[in-house]
């Protein structure tokens, strides 16, 4: 018996390039993981009316691993059918949800925009239920962006829950880091107020920012690798210049993790 998709609809909007920023970092840090799978599946979880993410989250991934199946995941079947001429080798597109219904465990699940519409207290149960889906070097990422991916924040989590948070953006478009807050994922959205882990982090990347205005006359990306480095002395960061040099900043998830009670 075909077990009853959970989950509610999304508002389904998407655009193409949308999830690229993400896409790219899922691609960068999670390629190892996929080339060690013996049958690489990734999952694009609510990809929406319009089925562009997951056809370029294929196109992204075989770029790490030219194995890489991808399967879109929406509970809405009229989007499902839509995106069915969409379907060709390593791309198919089925009915489902949380429950991710899948034949084999995805080394990749990604919900980007999925969870805004739910309550922050219901978010530690479908990461736990999406996580124990999960083969076992697989990687949920989790987040939230805006219409055309200038901004973007996401979660990553392993099978044994949360690991990192990143922030990454379009750096030609940023006054201050601080911007990304409204792009928050569930978990932390509500969280941004003074006492909160990721207050403090956004408060010091401003002023970090700041700081190191007067690198903005080589560009603002060698203004957002000082602020990176500078927040690095107090945060544990995950990643480097590298990843800087991209709009990015990864924090282990322990230290922005929301404040008890």
């Amino acid at each position: 018996m075909h077990q009853r998709p959970i989950g509610t609809a999304t508002r389904g909007t998407t655009n193409p390039n949308r999830l690229r920023r993400m896409d790219r970092w899922i691609a960068a840090t999670h390629g190892p993981a996929l080339r060690r799978s013996d049958s690489p599946l990734a999952v694009d979880l609510g990809y929406g009316a319009a089925p562009w993410t997951a056809v370029e989250l294929l196109e992204r991934l075989r770029t790490a691993d030219a194995r890489t199946a991808v399967v879109g995941v929406e509970i809405d079947p009229g989007r499902v059918a839509a995106a069915q001429p969409y379907a060709r080798e390593g791309l198919s597109f089925t009915h489902g949800g949380f429950e991710i219904p899948t034949a084999g465990r995805p080394v990749l699940i990604r919900a980007a925009n999925v969870l805004r519409q739910y309550d922050e207290g219901e978010v530690a149960a479908v990461w736990q239920r999406l996580c124990a889906r999960l083969a076992p070097e697989g990687l949920l990422v989790e987040g939230t962006c805006d219409e055309i991916g200038r901004r973007h924040v996401w979660v990553a989590l392993g099978p044994e829950g949360p690991r990192t948070v990143t922030f990454a953006t379009r750096l030609g478009s940023l006054e201050r880091p601080s911007d990304l807050a409204e792009r928050l994922p569930k978990a932390l959205i509500h969280r941004n107020v003074p006492g909160e882990p990721v207050h403090a982090f956004l408060r010091d990347l401003d002023r970090a920012w700041a700081t190191a205005a007067p690198y903005a006359s080589l560009g603002a990306r060698q203004r957002w690798i000082a602020a990176a480095r500078a927040v690095s002395a107090d945060w544990p960061l995950t990643d480097g210049a590298r990843r800087w040099r991209q709009g990015e900043i990864t924090v282990r998830w322990s230290a922005l993790r929301p404040a008890a009670g």
